[in-house]
């Protein structure tokens, strides 16, 4: 897994993360999830900086915004994220192969 500051929350290091993945400023991510645009910027500050952390709804939209599913932004494990961005990424048609690979491989010995 990777290191993280101590302080910081999960939800607040891979919102950061998809954030800048997504090339977005915290107001822009902010105004584009429904949030006042004068309380936009400090309110995504503050959840990246693990000050507080939003509500289910609020965590949803952002995710929308950030064209991730709302899990990534609170899975520790680090290949479940990476596997959340990749899936997040793919048609229905290449999702159906993955879930098919997956079940085959459960079946080997």
């Amino acid at each position: 897994m990777t290191k993280r500051p101590a302080q910081l929350t999960v939800f607040a290091v891979r919102l950061a993360q998809a954030r800048t993945r997504a090339g977005l400023s915290q107001k822009q991510l902010g105004v584009l999830a429904g949030m006042d645009p004068s309380v936009a910027s400090p309110r995504i500050n503050q959840y990246e900086k693990g000050v507080h952390e939003p509500q289910l709804e609020t965590a949803k939209r952002l995710a929308e915004v950030l064209g991730i599913p709302a899990a990534l932004l609170y899975t520790e494990d680090d290949q479940l994220a990476k596997l959340l961005l990749l899936w997040s990424e793919m048609n229905s048609a290449q999702r159906k192969r993955l879930i098919k690979a997956a079940e085959s491989d459960q079946k080997l010995p």
